[in-house]
């Protein structure tokens, strides 16, 4: 049988989602959580792989069970899964699903928010990237608009990465004040390994003066990382919103 989980998780204490050695990750700590509980190895397959200190407000995963469990099992089975982990994680739902549909690849598309602010936030500075001067935000969401006519996103990968291709398929990207934050959501059929937090602060780079429209274009069509601007902070990183079509 195949489960998905539907859950959220607080990134700060984590070195991301994907197991790795000698570092603690939401990943591994699902998987002693659940083959304890259900009495065999689990194996637990993440929906996406947030690097380190990203958090996760909408998060899908799913493993293999030998065992057929029915709602009232499942419902239990996260309660006691969100006594089992600590504070950082929460499980909302586990369900049966069929066995060909996957956390990762069935996913259609993924939506990011990262959140900015320029002035103090006492209760949000965990959470929120402090810049020290005024963002354009209408120029950062004219250039935007830029994204939506290339698909090859080079120039905002990690270099070295083991992705087969740097094309993807950008579906939303838009600025809001929100409060005192100025919030970036974009949303694509999928994303490169610091694609969102290296977009976010070219971005801020246009924002600031620093660089033109056209310069951004020039980023874009130059394939070189180090054109772009610095990766943002994962600490003001969330991913928002999994969707699978017709499923979920």
């Amino acid at each position: 049988m195949r489960y998905f989980i539907h859950l959220a998780y607080n990134g700060t204490p984590y070195h991301g989602w994907q197991i790795q050695p000698n570092a603690s990750s939401v990943q591994e700590t699902l998987e002693n959580a659940f083959s304890l509980l259900l009495g065999e190895t689990i194996g637990i397959v993440g929906c996406g792989r947030t690097d380190t200190g990203v958090h996760a407000a909408d998060f899908y995963a799913h493993f293999d069970c030998e065992r057929l469990m029915t709602e009232v099992d499942l419902k239990q089975l996260a309660f006691k899964i969100n006594s089992f982990v600590g504070e950082d994680i929460r499980i909302f739902r586990i369900f049966a699903v069929a066995t060909d549909l996957h956390a990762r690849f069935s996913a259609t598309a993924r939506t990011y928010q990262y959140h900015v602010s320029n002035v103090k936030q006492p209760f949000g500075k965990d959470f929120c990237h402090r810049v020290f001067y005024n963002p354009d935000i209408e120029l950062m969401n004219e250039a935007a608009k830029i994204l939506f006519e290339y698909t090859d996103f080079t120039s905002f990968s990690k270099l070295h990465t083991q992705t087969a291709t740097n094309n993807c398929t950008i579906l939303h990207a838009h600025w809001d004040m929100v409060g005192e934050e100025y919030v970036f959501t974009i949303s694509a059929n999928r994303f490169l390994r610091n694609m969102v937090r290296a977009i976010t602060g070219t971005l801020l780079e246009v924002g600031r003066g620093k660089l033109s429209l056209d310069d951004f274009r020039k980023v874009i069509e130059s394939k070189n990382r180090c054109n772009a601007g610095t990766s943002l902070p994962a600490k003001a990183l969330f991913l928002t919103k999994v969707e699978y079509e017709g499923v979920l």
